[in-house]
């Protein structure tokens, strides 16, 4: 027997040809062998490998699917796993754990593109984020099934990072804390008229509804979310002052802008190619001294567009077709470009790493549900994508692959030498304390009379 850190190969394997291992056997023990994570093998001819109270098992139903795993390409063996050429036994963070060390390298370790392969990308982006592709990629993920996201995420169905106020706070109270936080910021106040880009379920648009006053539009290319968030406004008596859009945000008329705008984990799906366009738009729908809060996903490093190896190709094949991450750094460029100031900037990637594993652990222990609302072959390879994305993805969040990005922006400053004696017109006071105050401490915008400056302090 050859021995390895939790892992004792049998010679007996299949794989053995007269006197001299396959090297694809050899290749695989190296590949494993330091892996912490307790992990048996069990091959095509039932042969096994690996210690029988393993914490992960893999059982390989395709040869083939083992060059995968010698790789380490984490994207391949998620697919062989959704196409049943693996099965995957453990608990979901063992898996990620030991999915992690397969990895040849970081995904942060990219390399500079050559011009070329710029310039196709370029090209690339562009033609996948036209307004009917986009709406075909949308309806793709969002309506899967209103059923199956019912089951894993809160009782408002908000589908987007949540923020955690303290360590202990459960899902439902994370997520509301992080519907406020984003009203905070943009400091809503009742008759505002809003504006929801990607409003999902409705969370944020309610929330903002019932909580601030104002009066709310939502847009969406989901045709099940649309159906959904318009029965929530009946049902609650919002209509006339909350209304749900089925539109994309290009068709938006801009002769009557909003006072707030929040784009809420819907930037990802604009692609690179069209970010600069995208903030364009944002801002000629705000009126000036408005704010805007742009929450979204951002890749963790400036050289990898998205995450390697193989992973972003799963998420695009299976979960988010055309979804597309960029580095805070282009999002601020982009937001500029777009004619846009930039006032604040928070990283919540550990809140979102916490809210993927509650999604996960939740999805996990509703499975037996989760195949009687997506039933047949076809229900059971997107339960099997889904668990795989949430928990890789949560993963990827706590090592910093990717990030979560809040940037609040505004229109860009017009030479004004009152800005920080809250007048007006200007809804950011270049103070951060109002976004944590109580609601009836938040300071007031005020006017100047005579020429002397009246602020309200709290």
């Amino acid at each position: 027997m050859v021995q390895g850190r939790g892992l004792r190969f049998k010679r007996t394997f299949a794989f053995v040809i007269g006197e001299n291992p396959n090297p694809m056997l050899s290749s695989l023990e190296k590949k494993l062998e330091n892996i912490t994570v307790p992990v048996q093998l069990v091959l095509p001819d039932g042969s096994s490998a690996g210690p029988a109270d393993c914490r992960v098992r893999l059982t390989f139903k395709d040869t083939r699917a083992i060059a995968n795993v010698i790789a380490g390409s984490i994207g391949s063996i998620g697919q062989d796993y959704v196409e049943g050429r693996i099965d995957l036994d453990g608990n979901m963070r063992d898996i990620m754990a030991a999915a992690g060390e397969l990895l040849p390298n970081s995904p942060l370790n990219g390399r500079h593109a050559h011009w070329f392969a710029v310039l196709f990308k370029h090209g690339t982006s562009l033609a996948r984020h036209t307004i009917d592709r986009d709406a075909k990629q949308i309806q793709f993920h969002y309506d899967l099934s209103d059923d199956f996201y019912a089951l894993w995420l809160d009782p408002r169905r908000v589908y987007s990072c949540a923020y955690y106020p303290t360590p202990y706070a459960t899902l439902a109270q994370a997520q509301e804390a992080k519907l406020d936080l984003i009203c905070r910021k943009l400091r809503l106040r009742e008759g505002d008229r809003f504006l929801d880009i990607g409003a999902g379920w409705g969370g944020l648009l309610l929330w903002a509804a019932e909580n601030y006053g104002v009066d709310a539009t939502g847009i969406t290319l989901s045709k099940n979310q649309h159906a959904y968030v318009n029965r929530l406004i009946e049902e609650r008596g919002l209509q006339g002052r909350v209304r749900m859009l089925l539109q994309d945000y290009r068709t938006l008329d801009a002769s009557k802008p909003w006072d707030k705008i929040a784009s809420v984990g819907m930037f990802e799906h604009v692609g690179r190619a069209r970010l600069d366009t995208y903030f364009d738009k944002v801002r000629s729908l705000l009126r000036p001294g408005g704010l805007v809060m742009n929450h979204g996903i951002t890749a963790g490093g400036t050289r990898n567009a998205g995450l390697g190896p193989g992973m972003g190709e799963f998420i695009d094949k299976y979960i988010f077709p055309g979804g597309e991450l960029v580095h805070v750094s282009k999002v601020m460029e982009s937001v500029t470009n777009g004619g846009l100031e930039s006032v604040d900037v928070e990283n919540l990637r550990p809140h979102y790493a916490r809210t993927l594993w509650a999604w996960s652990d939740t999805l996990e222990a509703r499975l037996d549900e989760a195949h009687r609302v997506l039933p047949g072959p076809e229900g059971a390879k997107a339960i099997r994508a889904y668990r795989l994305y949430l928990a890789g993805c949560a993963m990827s969040f706590e090592r910093g692959w990717i990030a979560l990005h809040q940037v609040l922006c505004q229109t860009m400053p017009t030479g004004s030498s009152d800005e920080l004696d809250h007048p007006a017109h200007q809804e950011y006071p270049f103070r951060r304390d109002y976004i944590y105050a109580p609601r009836d401490e938040q300071p007031a915008t005020v006017l100047h009379e005579d020429d002397a400056m009246k602020i309200k302090v709290a």
